[in-house]
């Protein structure tokens, strides 16, 4: 059985496994599912058409599976659906979906998400990622695996954010970041590459020179866009760390940040 504080407010059609625990004061509505090691501390709300992995952690005084903050909003049952190892800290806002995208706020595995976030409907964010206090993203935004949002980041509704970037403290993104760059300022504009966490991930010098060679294809070069982007297609043909580049490109939809 579940380990569940006297406390706490499970609804009976809830989906716990056996060694969940839901700590004091805790609301777990109707249609959440958790899975196996997930542990819930005191004060979290868990509500809507809500999955939950294993293993993941919510400190304290979380809302997740909140209703969409938006106008259009009529109570659809759209999900929000969370992978394994995710670690989230206090006062963490995640909503579900709406029917006007997909119906469908996702995170996967092994997220850091730092207190006071906000993650609202129908974002899609990958792995390993960090979101640091006070993040905020809008609707619609979208994530690589192992972005780093600094912390009070603004993205902007519909804004993609490529694998590997980096915000800085305060960023305003309201346009595409490429994967592996840094973002920085109000508004967000282009500030190097994510150096750094390329080399904590295994990055070789060579690798991480090959994307810097792209980066100032991509800004400091004086080429147009297409230009760049012809030229950085080349060179993936023959150093795969630049797929990345290659693979986001066509996905931008609010242009990239220049």
């Amino acid at each position: 059985m579940a380990r569940i504080h006297p406390s706490a407010v499970v609804h009976p059609a809830a989906e716990l496994a056996d060694d969940v625990e839901i700590g004091p004061f805790c609301l777990i509505g109707e249609h959440v599912r958790i899975g196996a090691g997930t542990r819930v501390g005191p004060h979290n709300v868990i509500d809507g058409h809500t999955v939950i992995g294993e293993r993941n952690v919510f400190h304290g005084s979380a809302h997740i599976g909140c209703a969409p903050q938006d106008k259009k909003y009529r109570g659809e049952p759209t999900r929000l659906v969370i992978g394994d190892g995710n670690t989230v800290y206090q006062f963490v806002t995640i909503s579900t979906g709406t029917s006007q995208d997909e119906g469908i706020t996702s995170l996967g595995d092994d997220n850091w998400i730092m207190a006071y976030v906000h993650i609202a409907h129908d974002c899609r964010l990958g792995s390993h990622l960090i979101l640091a206090n006070n993040a905020t993203l809008a609707g619609h935004v979208h994530a690589g695996d192992w972005v780093f949002l600094g912390g009070f980041t603004s993205v902007h509704q519909f804004c993609k954010i490529g694998a590997h970037a980096m915000t800085a403290f305060t960023a305003a993104v309201t346009q595409d970041v490429p994967p592996y760059v840094t973002a920085a300022g109000n508004r967000a504009a282009p500030a190097g590459i994510n150096s750094e966490g390329l080399r904590r991930r295994g990055f070789d010098n060579a690798q991480i020179l090959e994307i810097k060679r792209a980066y100032k294809l991509l800004y400091r070069q004086g080429l147009t866009l297409e230009e760049a982007i012809a030229e950085i297609t080349a060179r993936a043909a023959e150093r795969p760390e630049l797929q990345a580049f290659v693979d986001f490109f066509p996905t931008a939809t609010r242009g990239l940040i220049r």
